[in-house]
């Protein structure tokens, strides 16, 4: 049908559609006959308590009698009457009233309380709210008094065709494999109508599609979408928009109507065999390459994607088959040729391969296609290079006896230029394997020789490398390891395995085990060690002891009688010869020492002194070395009370009977040098005359600095020492800033005049002399208070 035509049929016929819907509750009214508890059409009669009965015309069949139908959105220019409400009791008087009350009564619905018409006053949705519960009763207009019990009935809202119907996971989206068959269920959409779904046809809904033909079809009533056609090929179109319209009135003019769109992508299948982008492939390598490294990459391009388009490669064929490898690379998909074993270009200066790509993943379904594989040949071309020296073996084993001579061959190393240039080789020793140049090597014909002794007991063996050369090109080297293994010569005598020291119980039985012995031999002999024990031949018949071999390389000392005392001999030495099976058997001679000692009863040695068999019983040897330590320390403490005591009794001043010419005094302190000279004028002892002034010390300076003190007033010319010393001490005994330093002063101004003469006795004529010495008595104290104010010591003040 024209589309045009249809809208003209739509325009005519809703109006009067609408019309019909609208006039219906007014046809169904009819006039009222008696009749109890009964509506018919929109009259509901309320049951009353009369006998008679008012019965109604035309009743209508299938209508409940407590129930009213609204047209739902009308919006007439007047309230549009519901129904009306009468009871049998009234017959016409005007005292009677009607109420309603409930569900929208009063707002929604009105009543004439004297007709009992019931008016709808808005406008109604039956989507929401499809019905109403309402109560009417009667009651007396005068007395408010009810006249009979409330009834309750309902007004259910009648739906038309004013919701579209909608989609709600709008947009869809799908997928269906490629390739699939015609009719293959690709998805469902679902559509929704609020109007309602068992009254007409209001909510039925039939679907179709807009968009998407003549790709999809879509079921009307189930709405699934189903492929329409055949072999669709994901490589050539992988994805489709299909527009889905839902239209209610079961599809039919005045329906309305909803779209949604479905989004439908084709996933992919293996469909597609893997293809080389070209058949024949060429790679230059040169013939040094690395192992494993990458010889180049080919690629079989496949249309799929995913797991699909996955190949894996392999050499199927050519002379290369055993010296090169493909394997797959998981991000690029390419193929990647390595090297697996070494080349060589004078031996082999092309190869020639078939690679094979294979598609991992095969679908049954498309096998008929044909082979899901292609191949491709690979051409590679080795280059020369300069190639380091070959070494004949890689590495070398030789032996030598340790008392091979100086400069003896050992052994010999070869090596080549396997370029075709052939280079001369030059050998040398790498001589960090060689610290201690052991041996030489030709560099000429790597003839290795011996250069120093060997001793295997210290290096059994000896590891070097050898370095080849070329001699045309010095960067192209080459190593090669050269174990040398030093053979064994019997050059050590045998030895006891330890120092042993054996003891000899006094109240030991003959034929007592003494004492184990074994030995030991740093050489090293291919059937093992086999020792033979003998006593020297000068005391092979040795009263006291023997030896028993024991058949294990060891042999026991025995003792041959009982009776041993240390007080007739402590001590006996027992020389043993130890012989190898060595060739020339070597031999050597030690000595066992064997202490007599007294055991306990059950054989436990407790002491081997003599001294300790003659002491009391009861004082044991740690009780006497602590009465010895007690006695030392008592004489250490007398000796340095005396000492000190001695020190403390001496007089600070040379007595008169004491010689003083015989006390020579030594300084070990040399002093501060020119810092001792500078600390004190000396000049002015030297020079009484000189000015009085003053010089600061400059060995060591006061914490507190003062101006330089005046002094007293100029020392006239001719004064003694007496008047001098005064002068200083008045000085210094007030002065803060000269406290006593600890440095020694010299003095070498001894006065004029003196009767006294000369102070040292060094300068007398003779060491007996009766000089008198009281000048000390008078002088001593007055240089003491001098040595304090300068530190001088109490020894040199007395001097």
């Amino acid at each position: 049908m024209p589309k045009r035509l249809e809208e003209m049929l739509t325009d005519i016929w809703t109006p009067l559609f609408l019309a019909w819907i609208t006039v219906l509750p007014y046809i169904s009214m009819a006039p009222v006959i008696q009749s109890k508890s009964l509506q018919t059409g929109s009259i509901v009669v309320l049951p009353g308590t009369g006998e008679g009965e008012r019965v109604l015309s035309r009743a209508k069949r299938g209508w409940v009698w407590n129930q009213m139908f609204v047209l739902e959105e009308f919006s007439g220019p007047d309230p549009i009457l519901v129904g009306r409400l009468h009871t049998d009791l009234d017959a016409g008087a005007k005292n009677i009233k009607y109420i309603l009350a409930g569900d929208g009564a009063g707002t929604f619905f009105v009543i004439n309380d004297k007709t009992g018409d019931i008016h709808a006053m808005k406008r109604l949705d039956r989507e929401e709210k499809a019905e109403y519960t309402l109560t009417a009763q009667a009651i007396n207009r005068d007395t408010d008094e009810p006249l009979e019990p409330p009834s309750e009935f309902i007004i259910k809202v009648q739906d038309i065709n004013d919701n579209a119907p909608e989609f709600l996971n709008t947009p869809y989206h799908a997928t269906v494999l490629e390739m699939s068959d015609v009719g293959t269920s690709v998805t469902r959409v679902t559509a929704t109508d609020a109007d309602d779904p068992v009254y007409g046809n209001s909510a039925k809904l039939v679907y179709s599609i807009l968009e998407g033909q003549p790709y999809f079809s879509i079921e009307p009533h189930t709405a699934i979408i189903r492929t329409a056609l055949p072999n669709m090929d994901r490589e050539a179109r992988e994805q489709y928009l299909v527009v889905i319209q839902a239209k209610d009135m079961g599809g039919h003019m005045g329906g309305l109507s909803g779209t949604t769109t479905v989004t439908i992508t084709l996933t992919d299948v293996n469909d597609n065999p893997p293809k080389f982008s070209q058949s024949l492939y060429h790679f230059s390598i040169p013939e040094d390459i690395t192992l494993s490294d990458a010889v180049g990459r080919v690629k079989a391009n496949d249309r799929d994607i995913g797991e699909n388009a996955r190949s894996a490669y392999d050499i199927i064929d050519g002379d290369g088959i055993d010296v090169f490898e493909i394997t797959t690379d998981p991000q690029t998909q390419e193929g990647i040729l390595r090297v697996k074993k070494p080349l060589d270009f004078e031996t082999k200066k092309s190869y020639t391969l078939k690679v094979e790509a294979v598609n991992v993943h095969i679908d049954p379904h498309f096998i008929s296609r044909g082979p899901f594989k292609d191949t491709a040949t690979v051409k590679i071309a080795v280059e020369d290079s300069d190639e380091p020296p070959v070494f004949s073996s890689p590495t070398y084993l030789l032996e030598v006896h340790e008392n091979s001579a100086i400069n003896s061959v050992i052994g010999q190393v070869t090596a080549r230029d396997p370029d075709a240039s052939a280079s001369p080789i030059r050998y040398s020793i790498d001589r960090h394997t060689d610290l201690e140049r052991q041996f030489n090597i030709n560099s000429e014909d790597g003839k290795i020789t011996l250069a120093k002794a060997l001793d295997r007991e210290t290096d059994p063996w000896h590891n070097i490398t050898v370095i080849a050369t070329e001699i045309r090109n010095y960067s192209q080297i080459s190593r090669s390891s050269v174990a040398i293994k030093v053979l064994d010569i019997n050059d050590n005598a045998p030895e006891f395995a330890s120092e042993y020291d054996a003891f000899l119980c006094e109240n030991g039985k003959p034929g007592q085990v003494i004492q184990t012995v074994s030995a030991i031999d740093k050489d090293d002999p291919k059937n093992g060690h086999f020792f033979f024990y003998s006593l020297v031949p000068e005391i092979s018949n040795n009263p006291n002891f023997t030896i028993k071999n024991n058949e294990d390389n060891s042999v026991s000392v025995l003792a041959k009688h009982n009776g041993f005392r240390r007080q007739k001999q402590e001590m006996y030495f027992l020389p043993i010869i130890v012989s190898d099976n060595g060739n020339p058997p070597m031999s050597s001679t030690h000595t066992l020492t064997i202490r007599v000692c007294g055991c306990s009863s059950e054989g436990v040695v407790q002491s081997c002194n003599v001294e300790a068999y003659i002491l009391p019983i009861g004082l044991s040897m740690g009780a006497l070395i602590a009465i010895l330590a007690c006695i030392i320390l008592l004489l250490v403490i007398v000796v340095l009370f005396v000492t000190l005591r001695r020190h403390k009794n001496e007089p600070l001043i040379i007595k008169d009977d004491e010689d003083v010419r015989e006390n020579i005094i030594r300084y070990d302190d040399e002093g501060g040098g020119e810092e001792d000279t500078e600390a004190f004028d000396i000049a002015t002892l030297q020079n009484p005359d000189g000015i009085n002034g003053f010089l600061p010390r400059k060995d060591i300076k006061p914490d507190l600095q003062f101006m330089p003190r005046q002094g007293q007033h100029p020392a006239p010319n001719g004064v003694d020492v007496d008047e001098f010393i005064n002068v200083r001490l008045h000085e210094a005994d007030n002065d803060p800033t000269a406290p006593p330093y600890d440095s020694i002063q010299f003095y070498g101004y001894e006065g004029r005049g003196s009767v006294a003469g000369s102070l040292s006795s060094l300068e007398s004529v003779s060491s007996d002399s009766d000089q008198n010495f009281d000048y000390l008595r008078e002088w001593g104290p007055r240089f003491k208070r001098l040595g304090e104010l300068y530190s001088v010591g109490e020894s040199d003040m007395e001097t």
